[in-house]
């Protein structure tokens, strides 16, 4: 039956298809429709339409957008609370720089000074000795601690076992939880004049005492193993994880064409890190005159304020212990508009080689 219905379809299309033979004229009537039909029949199918084509784009309202992710904000509230009452409140103090406050008036009654206080910050010779130092200590960190975790998480990145660098990776970043107290404090006991290393000369039969934690000279190099020691396993475990994210296709390809570890390190590796690098670089070029309060105030009466008097120790003695509370609140923002300019600075550097930076190009 089936192939019988088959047969009639056939025998239909040979009674529909037209003659063979030159036509004198426009084609019409019944003619015209089995044209119609069979170009219909032969022509070639569309392809797929693209998900997204010809749909317009509809903006969410922003009152659809807050139902939605209000567990979401709900639970950033207290942060939110948090940073605007410690972080944005207390710029409204700022005013006292243009004043010259009392206390007991308070920044309502004191009396209005203009740029006076400026002037006689970048008029002290304390203050831009502060600067000198600051900036010192910043470039030699910038030069000696930034590779530091950049190379130990290349290292612990070739590490085939995983439960090894599991165990090095957690040694190392340990001393990150550690207070400056007890850095400074392990370090006296070490390096101090009755630490470790100089009870060890003494009983070798070396009388003269090495100056480790008090010698001016060697300040810079002393703050830096600090902060190399407490915090360069926070800088691995941020670079480990954008190690993980390249895929051993990559790897894998670099060493069929015959790359050996080297290349395959600078092709391969350092591009993957490239934006975390870049990143946290501007980050500490926006805390450059930002450098270890509580590292330097513990360590300041050991070497002198002469090389460790930096921008924050320098305020916070002009301000809490000497009460020159207008004085202090200049050379504060004077610090923080500059590490501003910064941060812009080096974000749009950032955006000139390519990179995304803290926040992306409009």
């Amino acid at each position: 039956m089936t192939g019988a219905r088959l047969t009639q379809g056939a025998a239909a299309d040979e009674a529909a298809a037209p003659a063979d033979g030159p036509t004198s004229g426009p084609t019409s009537g019944p003619a015209a429709g089995s044209d119609a039909w069979t170009a219909a029949r032969t022509r070639a199918p569309r392809g797929p339409r693209r998900p997204g084509t010809n749909v317009p784009h509809r903006a969410v309202p922003w009152t659809t957008r807050l139902r939605r992710d209000r567990s979401l904000l709900l639970m950033t509230l207290p942060a939110i609370v948090l940073l605007v009452v410690f972080a944005y409140v207390p710029m409204l103090g700022n005013v006292i720089a243009w004043q010259d406050y009392s206390p007991y008036q308070g920044f309502v009654a004191s009396p209005f000074v203009g740029w006076d206080n400026f002037v006689r910050v970048f008029d002290n010779p304390l203050f831009l000795d502060a600067v000198e130092n600051t900036l010192a200590i910043t470039l030699f960190q910038l030069v000696f601690y930034f590779p530091v975790p950049i190379f130990l998480a290349l290292l612990l990145n070739s590490v085939v076992s995983p439960r090894v660098r599991t165990v090095i990776q957690s040694i190392v970043y340990l001393p990150h939880f550690f207070s400056w107290v007890l850095v400074v404090t392990i370090f006296q006991q070490i390096f101090g004049g009755a630490g470790l290393i100089n009870q060890t000369l003494r009983n070798n039969g070396v009388d003269h005492a090495v100056t480790f934690m008090t010698n001016p000279d060697t300040f810079l190099v002393l703050i830096t193993s600090q902060s190399i020691w407490k915090d360069a396993g926070w800088g691995i475990i941020i670079f480990l994880a954008a190690l993980s994210t390249v895929p051993p296709e990559q790897y894998e390809a670099a060493v069929m064409d015959g790359a050996n570890r080297w290349r395959r390190m600078w092709h391969v590796t350092l591009p993957a890190l490239r934006p975390v690098i870049v990143l946290l670089l501007i980050l500490r070029l926006g805390d450059a005159l930002t450098v270890g309060f509580e590292q330097l105030i513990l360590q300041r009466d050991a070497v002198g304020a002469q090389v460790s008097e930096v921008i924050d120790t320098y305020v916070y003695y002009q301000g809490v212990i000497y009460g020159d509370w207008s004085f202090a609140a200049a050379a504060g923002l004077v610090k923080g508009v500059v590490s501003l300019a910064l941060v812009l600075g080096a974000n749009k550097l950032a955006h000139v080689f390519g990179e995304a930076g803290v926040y992306q190009r409009a």
